[in-house]
């Protein structure tokens, strides 16, 4: 009878390990209840926000510049200070493909034309990638002007 139940059990634990084994392997190495750091299973992998800049002194003709972080144009604008999710923006601006007239319209009335005010407010993608082992490049790419008037996608933006 002792030999019955030590059998069963390691049928049992044979049973856990395989099942364990293939959900880490559909799941690129990491299943939640036994990883320990879930949240950086995607640590290396290009990554795309977006961020609002005040850039009502820069020259026109700088406007539609893509440039590395550290030669950012203009301040920063804290959207939350707006009435506008951080997270639900960043989703809204990095997730969306075609920019319709009715999503560039939309960017316009989630901060409200009285809020703009006589500025002129960038919403850009932030676009950041590993180079080499160690260093991060940072890049931002203007997409939408937003002025009180209304709201104007980059001429070049593809």
């Amino acid at each position: 009878m002792i030999q019955s139940e030590s059998h069963r059990g390691m049928k049992v634990i044979g049973i856990i390990l395989i099942v364990y084994a293939a959900l880490v392997a559909t799941h690129e190495g990491e299943f939640w209840p036994f990883s320990i750091y879930p949240m950086f299973s995607q640590a290396g992998n290009p990554w795309t926000r977006a961020m609002v800049t005040d850039v009502t002194n820069l020259p026109d003709n700088e406007l539609w510049i893509r440039t590395p972080l550290h030669q950012k144009a203009g301040t920063a604008v804290p959207v939350n200070q707006y009435g506008v999710d951080q997270i639900d923006f960043s989703n809204f601006v990095s997730k969306t493909d075609e920019w319709t007239e009715s999503r560039i319209n939309a960017m316009h009335t989630m901060f409200g034309a009285e809020n703009i005010g006589n500025n002129r407010w960038m919403v850009s993608k932030v676009h950041g990638r590993m180079v080499g082992a160690d260093s991060v490049t940072v890049e931002i790419e203007p997409l939408i002007l937003l002025t009180e008037e209304g709201a104007f996608l980059n001429p070049t933006f593809r």
